[in-house]
């Protein structure tokens, strides 16, 4: 690996922790520095939508707080595979649990894990997802 690589590397993982701070801390602007204005999302193996940015960012800001007020990710091993100086394929495996209220009066843990799989491009303001696929390994207390 050369120096552009390794930093390129440590760009896209970044763009990655971005992505699940800014799901877990609810901060929906944030997300405007993940995605290309034209990514497509497809959230449906979790119940979600497939669709352009600019309708899932206002949809996950008013669902997830409403369904999951707190949320935290893990991410665990990324694998990145350039295709050209510009362009990467990204799976990033993922663990998501979060509280949800049992109804009784206490809490119940909701847990996700699985894989995102980005391609992400080399933009004039760094890297960024132009495609985000959200793929369910398992689910634990639904």
């Amino acid at each position: 690996m050369d120096l552009q690589e390794i930093s390129d590397r440590m760009e896209i993982t970044e763009v990655i922790t971005r992505y699940t701070r800014a799901i877990d801390s609810g901060d929906w602007d944030k997300l405007d520095t993940v995605f290309t204005d034209d990514a497509q999302i497809d959230y449906t193996e979790s119940g979600g939508i497939n669709a352009p940015y600019a309708e899932v960012k206002p949809w996950l800001a008013e669902m997830l707080p409403a369904f999951f007020p707190q949320r935290m990710h893990t991410i665990g091993q990324v694998e990145i595979t350039f295709d050209g100086a510009d362009e990467a394929a990204v799976c990033a495996y993922f663990d998501n649990p979060m509280p949800l209220d049992d109804g009784h009066g206490g809490t119940r843990i909701v847990e996700v894990g699985g894989m995102y799989h980005h391609d992400v491009v080399r933009t004039p303001y760094g890297w960024r997802s132009r495609r985000l696929h959200e793929q369910v390994v398992w689910k634990r207390g639904l």
